[in-house]
């Protein structure tokens, strides 16, 4: 199925005339704990495995959006415009193609407070909030669900970014893909931090799709990759479930690890890491051998995302002095008071 009729399949019994001159809605980025690493079906962006993230509550993207009558998008990120030649517009534009009234272009404009392109989902927040954009725009009034399945054409992570908090992706098994989009775990855990130690804002110099699909056809470890997965995210859910700590950050320090030693053994090999990496890889062993609890993760990019509990803050401040620690379910009481 190409991309095209999957829309149209969602979309049958919804306008496709603008209901609102203009329309904005934000998304936050989220962090895979169970990684999402291996397509399956390159055209609907279905993945091999499901996955498990956790939201990054007030950090991520919000987008504006209108129409507009030219025959060129105009796109704006930051105080930025961009030419329709860079690689994110044509990215976002070809994506947009898919809803685009006949004769009519987009101006978006996108601001967001995370690094681009450095391993912290910025697609998968972008692509999530111009979705929502665009339902209210349209007046499509689709569900989450529906959302999310969409997104998933954008960028697949922007799946699990239509939610705060836990959010898992079902991997699915139908070739029409109907059955792979994320929905929350109804489970929360107000004492997690995420620390976001940025290392390095540079743009990465290999996408996370193509270093994707290179782990997938060259690496001799990639065949191992679905039997970690099985294995990790059950554990995963019940270590949330039961808020096991330890087993949440050993589990989800593993998975990321092994994420990268299929990256590590394809060919080429495709490393991510800085010395900076390894330097705050190291630093969190040795914390944890002197006893105090904190974990790592690590998407395809050098920042790495500590997890610990509310109690060790201040020590994880003190120790990574550029360290920003993200308190998820803080910024989703707000949300709801």
């Amino acid at each position: 199925m190409k991309k095209q009729d999957f829309v149209n399949k969602i979309l049958a019994y919804h306008p496709g005339r603008p209901m609102q001159e203009i329309a904005f809605a934000y998304a936050p980025s989220n962090i895979a704990l169970c990684k999402y690493w291996g397509k399956r079906d390159e055209e609907l962006n279905l993945p091999e495995t499901s996955s498990l993230s956790v939201s990054l509550a007030d950090r991520g993207a919000t987008t504006l959006i209108k129409l507009i009558d030219s025959n060129q998008d105009e796109i704006v990120f930051g105080e930025h415009s961009l030419s329709a030649a860079s690689q994110f517009a044509k990215r976002v534009s070809h994506f947009l193609d898919l809803f685009r009234p006949k004769g009519q272009g987009f101006f978006i404009k996108t601001d967001t407070n995370i690094p681009i392109a450095a391993g912290l989902a910025s697609s998968a927040a972008g692509f999530a909030a111009l979705i929502s954009a665009l339902n209210l725009l349209f007046g499509w009034q689709l569900n989450n669900k529906e959302l999310s399945l969409l997104a998933r054409l954008g960028s697949g992570s922007a799946c699990r970014s239509l939610w705060h908090g836990f959010v898992e992706w079902h991997c699915g098994q139908a070739q029409d893909g109907l059955d792979s989009y994320a929905e929350p775990l109804n489970e929360q855990w107000p004492e997690l931090r995420v620390g976001l130690l940025i290392t390095h804002t540079q743009q990465k110099p290999i996408s996370s799709r193509e270093a994707m699909k290179l782990s997938k056809t060259t690496s001799l470890y990639y065949k191992l990759w679905p039997e970690q997965v099985a294995k990790d995210l059950p554990i995963l859910k019940q270590a949330i479930m039961t808020k096991d700590f330890k087993t949440f950050g050993e589990v989800a320090e593993s998975n990321a690890l092994a994420m990268h030693a299929t990256m590590l053994t394809a060919k080429p090999a495709v490393l991510y890491w800085q010395p900076e990496t390894l330097q705050a890889m190291y630093a969190i062993w040795q914390l944890r051998a002197e006893g105090i609890p904190v974990y790592f993760t690590e998407d395809a990019g050098p920042n790495i995302k500590l997890l610990f509990l509310a109690e060790q803050a201040d020590r994880m401040q003190a120790h990574f002095r550029s360290l920003e620690i993200v308190a998820p379910w803080h910024f989703t009481e707000k949300l709801n008071n």
